[in-house]
């Protein structure tokens, strides 16, 4: 166990984000409660409220340690790499992104409840996570790219990613509807639809 307070509450904190990454694997966001995740935790539920006063705010927590995570990734991408067609900068982000799955699920979520339900100063820590993610994505254009449109490409591939999980994941439950409403269908992969997106912005450049 970590000592000092600072320590147990990074340590506790991170607990309760596990928890919560844990739960919402299987469960939906309204399914999943404060006593769900001390369940999964090693301290009682009112202990929760010592480091987060809402369920929204642990899954805010929860969506900016995935930004931040994609964060380095892209910033890494940019740091070993002097130059990438295309091609292979579409293929890489989609990858990235293929592999955090995540935080495409809890960018599909309803985002003005849960950032409504969560104090100043945990929306500011969310805040700077995502700002940082734009920085490095918009960093890894503005190098491999330089005639590109950064801000263009950056205000459409961003609000884009809120659809990417709805489209590319389906439960049994909603293909059996569609099926009933005799809709003509292919779910497309999270690596389909982000490459052609990326490609497009590129300006169909591989």
């Amino acid at each position: 166990m970590p000592k000092g307070s600072p320590e147990l509450t990074a340590f506790r904190k991170e607990e309760i984000v596990n928890a919560c990454e844990k739960l919402y694997r299987t469960m939906s966001f309204k399914e999943i409660t404060l006593k769900e995740i001390s369940v999964e935790t090693s301290f009682s539920r009112p202990s929760i409220y010592n480091y987060f006063r809402t369920k929204e705010e642990i899954f805010l927590a929860l969506m900016q340690r995935e930004y931040e995570k994609w964060s380095d990734e892209m910033k890494r991408l940019a740091v070993e790499n002097e130059t990438m067609s295309a091609d292979a900068f579409a293929s890489a982000l989609a990858h990235s992104l293929e592999n955090h799955e995540q935080l495409l699920k809890l960018l599909a979520m309803n985002h003005y409840d849960m950032e409504d339900n969560s104090r100043p100063e945990r929306l500011a820590e969310f805040k700077t996570a995502y700002g940082a993610s734009l920085d490095s994505v918009g960093g890894c254009v503005r190098k491999f790219f330089p005639d590109t449109d950064c801000e263009n490409f950056i205000f459409v591939f961003f609000p884009f990613l809120f659809g990417v999980y709805p489209y590319s994941v389906a439960t049994e439950k909603q293909l059996t509807a569609m099926r009933e409403a005799g809709m003509v269908f292919r779910m497309h992969t999270v690596y389909e639809m982000i490459y052609s997106c990326v490609i497009q912005l590129l300006g169909g450049r591989s």
